[in-house]
């Protein structure tokens, strides 16, 4: 992973986005040519570069890698309005939608029904998805030292507010630590994925996934941008956080960290009718919900094979065999978990501003 000197060594040199140079305290958009759709729409690709005066990491954010995942578009439209930017160290690229053909077509998938996350390296003269895969890694992700990816659950699953990071990316980790989601998980890498892209070429990178898709969850959104300027405070690009008087350790929250997770499916299809909520404790053996015939005939309880927390839900009524249901983060001691992920939201409550409310 990249070390605090290589920092130190951008300090005078351009930044070279979208073929434009950046030089420090420079402020401003450039649009990135992709391609075009088939009514001649030009697709391009914005990119908001912030560069502080005095040297530092550069910091990648971006969001709607799939289009349907506006969670992330919120987030960083209201932390390129924080004035904490104003006292920025290093350099911030922010990346509002990736996917922008999927985006005009509220849709998760590109035109071509191919997902975008799957598509990277990506090649310049491929398909439209491979060539924005191609032109955002070549011409963004080249410059950044780190990365916060921001996603959703699909349509009907929302996801609690949780941070997911690589095996052995231990820069990594302490961010995804420093983001003080309600959980960290450690998930594996997925080939063709913009996180598989980042780890290999050494760039720490968490993933930051809450709420769902076509849907704005107002704690999902606080979460996500009290999470990214914390992780700024902890790479040193924005001054500490102030303490508030009587602050302790105590006070806070700690975050559950879960290396494996696990999915409740239906036993057969019917109507769903969840008993648990997310963040919610579980246990081996505990109903957490059933599926029922819609003649009345029948009805199968759906039970936890394991210890932990519930971070994904179906929102769905009707399901088929072997829908997933339930996605639990396994732990040790559920109910710990549960009270850690309750005074995690009790403390994103009393955030002060920019945090707290719309």
């Amino acid at each position: 992973m990249s070390s605090p000197d290589s920092h130190l060594s951008r300090e005078r040199t351009p930044l070279l986005v979208g073929g434009s140079e950046f030089f420090p305290g420079d402020r401003d958009v450039v649009d990135i040519p992709i391609g075009s759709l088939i009514d001649y729409q030009p697709v391009t690709m914005t990119v908001h570069v912030l560069r502080g005066k005095r040297p530092g990491p550069c910091l990648l954010v971006s969001a709607a890698l799939h289009g349907d995942e506006i969670v992330g578009v919120e987030v960083i439209r209201r932390l390129l309005r924080t004035q904490l930017l104003k006292r920025l160290r290093g350099d911030l690229l922010v990346v509002p939608v990736v996917n922008m053909p999927a985006f005009l077509s509220h849709s998760r998938y590109l035109p071509d029904r191919r997902d975008l996350n799957r598509l990277f390296p990506g090649t310049s003269a491929g398909s439209l998805g491979s060539r924005l895969a191609n032109a955002f890694l070549t011409q963004v992700v080249a410059s950044c030292t780190h990365a916060i990816d921001i996603h959703s659950g699909a349509v009907g699953r929302p996801n609690l507010p949780q941070v997911r990071v690589s095996p052995g990316d231990h820069e990594g980790y302490e961010m995804a630590k420093a983001f003080r989601p309600p959980v960290v998980i450690e998930t594996s890498l997925r080939a063709g994925s913009l996180r598989e892209m980042l780890y290999s070429r050494g760039k720490p990178c968490i993933l930051y996934e809450a709420g769902e898709a076509h849907r704005l969850d107002p704690d999902a959104v606080r979460y996500g941008l009290r999470g990214i300027v914390s992780v700024m405070r902890f790479l040193e690009m924005l001054p500490p956080e102030k303490k508030a008087k009587g602050d302790s350790p105590r006070r806070r929250a700690r975050t559950v960290v879960s290396t494996l997770t696990s999915w409740s499916r239906a036993p057969r299809g019917g109507v769903f009718a969840p008993e648990v909520e997310l963040g919610k404790a579980v246990s081996p053996g505990m109903v957490l919900g059933a599926v029922a015939d819609p003649f009345g005939r029948h009805e199968t309880p759906i039970k936890s094979r394991v210890d932990g927390v519930v971070i994904g839900i179906s929102r769905e009524a009707t399901v088929n065999e072997g829908d997933g249901l339930f996605h639990i983060a396994v732990t040790r001691d559920p109910a710990s978990a549960e009270a850690q992920i309750i005074r995690s939201d009790e403390l994103l409550e009393e955030s002060a501003e920019p945090f707290a409310g719309w």
